[in-house]
């Protein structure tokens, strides 16, 4: 059927473009309770009372739940199995709130409308603690993170990684050049449509079932299992529709207590987030601050390299323990440095837990990384394109930290192709336009996981079986997050079977009908899955031909599944509906096939963004006018959704580099950005026209030659912007995002070190071009 490197259409599109499409919030459940919580105001305090009489006597109110009367277990919302080795550090509703957001209590209700209007009812005596907001200043609470008894102390660094590769020391006495930056990334948010809900109800054997827009229906699982006490065969989980993710909600957030209130109460109960709880209460990106030393040859290779990392992973550790270590393996896979030393922390801080965002650190160390790099480019006198080419690692590399094998690397390949398509040999340094507008254009590199090998259970279970109809069933548990992961899934299978990518039928994910699988996370779907899912087509493809062999007389070498039928050599044959029908008439089984794959490699994925900005001094606005992702894909399964997601992560990384904020104060602990009227996204009026270049080269260990794309999007916008703000002023801007204030700033700065007052139309660096842009 030739379904590979097809633009097919979203499987699901026609259901979400008509409204058909249920998400977690629109289902109709008979007897729905609903629940709401009441938020803590203070951002360290012990919970000395809580008074719920008034929130009880509320006409429709069926319970209020609080410290005093819910489980007190210590659990972590980012393990992704049972059993798995965390820091448990949560609770349902702890008496020590520990952020502004943090849980105090909830009213189960008959309506939303109610449950709201009791919750504010509740109250509360606070006893204020301490808190620390600065990820500096929480270096000075020093100590272990846990107790003998392995209680949290909240002290830290919650945990930390270093690395020391070849003799840095060496190499930085014999440099020509050593360049030396700090920077500093924001928190941002997920910013998904769909806030987050679920819903928990009884069974009637016993068990309560959550119906969740998850990443990973074991991972709730797990979550749920150690927050309640209980085990695995008492919870069960469905994945429902998820209305966008990014990360978001990788982590089960209101799930433990939709299914602590779904067992006492003996009722399903839906808790659905408001805009401003989504804010305050989930998670967000971390913030980083990084400090870079490079030590260069005169010829632009570098020698050596040294950096520290300092992540705020705020009130509880979640997943923010493993963050140094991430943000270590993606640097050490871009280029190829001969002496590495790298140190990275995590603290706790009085503020909203941080947790998974598109990147898991990448985006973070690579701002760090190609920020630092272009100021050395320009320190050197040098092409920023020429000094990466340079240095970029190429096929076959291996990768100093865990030894991996990168795979078919063609980030060189990316910045080449990248470089020619952009024209950045005529835009570079042309010099900056006199008066008030001036212009300026970045590149940046970046790379990216494909899956968690060799980490915990990188393998994964796929079925596929032939239907009565002549399609054809996956079983696997699959999480597509809104991006078309299911389309291109159902294309590989297809592939298999000659079928239509329509013709795959996907349950959807279940702990009690698929195998375990660690979820969407880590840019695995397609490496991972699509892989286990393949080897199960082929398996079923060969099942098909065994059994068509016996109805049509022949070899079943000599059929070939294609158009939905098993054909022989001369073009005849019959449907696979006919096949299917003969069988079920029988009553004889139909084709299956089973395949678990377990992962045996972990390329890069690579990319090479080029941006063009406007800058506008009078007023410190940056303007994006034009942008070039180059990707490599190794195969592209749909090029249409993977040119989707690249605009998709290039909308996020805009915003990232120049107006996405939570910005926490400093002196309260509150977020101040916490609505979308105060939280600035790029919108539609800020993205630029914007072109994709794919580098199909091919990755042998992929599924028909197929690496990731989803993380890896976002990854390198960021730095290709800042770089090439700095490049339209002359300046050295590190710290995200580059707002107005900041911006202006910086033109001040350069104003007073050329000697010019500001705004003057005078330029200090470099002359202007012959014929400078205006605005648009």
């Amino acid at each position: 059927m030739n379904q590979l490197s097809r633009r097919v259409p979203l499987v699901d599109g026609v259901a979400k473009l008509t409204g058909a499409l249920r998400f977690t919030a629109d289902l109709h459940i008979e007897g729905l309770l609903h629940g709401a919580l009441m938020l803590s105001s203070r951002p360290h305090a012990r919970v000395a009372r809580v008074d719920i009489t008034a929130a009880l006597a509320v006409e429709g109110v069926h319970d209020v739940f609080w410290h005093g009367n819910t489980p007190s277990h210590l659990y972590n919302s980012s393990i992704w199995f049972s059993g798995q080795k965390a820091l448990a550090d949560e609770q349902m509703f702890p008496q020590i709130v520990r952020h502004v957001g943090d849980r105090v209590a909830a009213v189960v209700a008959d309506t939303e409308e109610i449950a709201r209007h009791a919750a504010q009812l509740i109250e509360v005596d606070y006893s204020d603690l301490p808190a620390v907001f600065d990820p500096e200043v929480a270096l000075a609470h020093a100590g272990l993170p846990l107790r003998e008894d392995d209680t949290p102390t909240f002290l830290n660094p919650v945990a930390g990684e270093t690395f020391v590769y070849g003799d840095p020391d060496a190499a930085f006495a014999a440099a020509d050049l050593i360049v030396e930056t700090s920077v500093a990334t924001p928190r941002s948010h997920h910013c998904a449509v769909e806030t987050h809900a679920c819903i928990a109800r009884p069974e009637p054997d016993g068990r309560i079932l959550i119906l969740s827009p998850c990443q990973s229906v074991f991972a709730v699982q797990a979550v749920v299992c150690q927050a309640l006490g209980l085990p695995p065969e008492k919870i069960r989980v469905q994945k429902t529709p998820i209305g966008g993710s990014f990360g978001g909600k990788a982590e089960p957030i209101l799930d433990p207590l939709c299914a602590f209130f779904a067992l006492k109460l003996g009722r399903p109960v839906i808790i659905r987030y408001d805009r401003q709880e989504t804010f305050i209460a989930t998670r967000t990106r971390s913030s980083v601050t990084g400090r870079m030393r490079i030590a260069f040859r005169s010829d632009g290779r570098i020698l050596a390299r040294e950096t520290e990392t300092l992540v705020d992973i705020g009130a509880y550790c979640t997943g923010g323990n493993y963050l140094p270590s991430s943000m270590l393996q993606r640097l050490v896979r871009l280029y190829d440095v001969p002496a590495e030393r790298y140190s990275g922390r995590a603290v706790y801080t009085n503020t909203v837990p941080a947790g998974a965002f598109r990147g898991y650190g990448s985006p973070q160390i690579h701002a760090i990384a190609e920020i630092s790099l272009n100021i050395a480019a320009r320190r050197m006198g040098m092409d920023p394109v020429t000094l990466r080419q340079r240095n970029l690692v190429g096929p076959g590399a291996i990768e100093p930290w865990q030894g991996l094998d990168l795979g078919n690397a063609r980030g060189r390949e990316c910045l080449a192709r990248g470089a020619e398509a952009f024209g950045w040999a005529g835009r570079y340094q042309k010099g900056f336009t006199r008066g008030r507008w001036r212009r300026g254009v970045g590149v940046a590199s970046a790379t990216h996981i494909n899956g968690c090998y060799p980490g915990f259970h990188e393998e994964t279970t796929a079925s596929l079986k032939l239907l009565p109809d002549g399609r054809a069933e996956l079983v696997c548990a699959l999480h597509d997050l809104g991006c078309g992961a299911d389309t291109t899934l159902a294309q590989i299978a297809a592939e298999t079977l000659g079928l239509r990518a329509c013709d795959i039928v996907i349950v959807p994910a279940d702990t009690d009908t698929c195998p375990y699988d660690l979820g969407t996370r880590a840019s695995r779907m397609t490496y991972i899955c699509g892989e286990a899912i393949r080897r199960a087509g082929v398996g079923l493809a060969k099942s098909i031909r065994a059994v068509a062999g016996l109805e049509l007389n022949t070899q079943a070498d000599d059929l070939r599944l294609e158009a939905g039928a098993v054909l022989l050599q001369d073009g005849s044959g019959m449907a696979l509906s006919e096949l299917a029908g003969r069988l079920a008439n029988r009553k004889a089984e139909l084709p299956a096939a089973t395949e678990s794959y377990r992962a045996q490699a972990n390329p890069g994925s690579y990319a090479a963004h080029f941006a063009e900005v406007e800058v506008d001094r009078l007023t410190g606005r940056v303007k994006v006018t034009d942008y070039l992702a180059v990707h490599d894909i190794g195969r592209a399964i749909n090029p249409m959704l993977v040119e989707g997601q690249i605009h998709g992560g290039i909308q996020i990384g805009i915003g990232y580099a120049l107006y996405e904020d939570v910005a926490i104060d400093r002196a309260t602990g509150r977020m101040r950005a916490d609505s979308f009227s105060r939280y600035t996204l790029a919108n539609a009026p800020e993205m630029p026209p914007i072109r994709v270049l794919l580098v199909e080269e091919g990755e042998p260990t992929g599924p028909f030659g197929a690496k990731a794309v989803g993380e890896i999007a976002t990854i390198p916008v960021a730095a290709a912007i800042v770089n090439a703000v700095n490049d339209a002023l002359g300046t050295e801007l590190t710290e995200l995002p580059l707002s107005p204030e900041r911006i202006l700033a910086a033109v001040v700065q350069e104003g007073s070190r050329c000697g010019a007052a500001w705004p003057d139309d005078s330029d200090c660096a470099m002359p202007a071009p012959e014929n400078p842009r205006r605005p648009r």
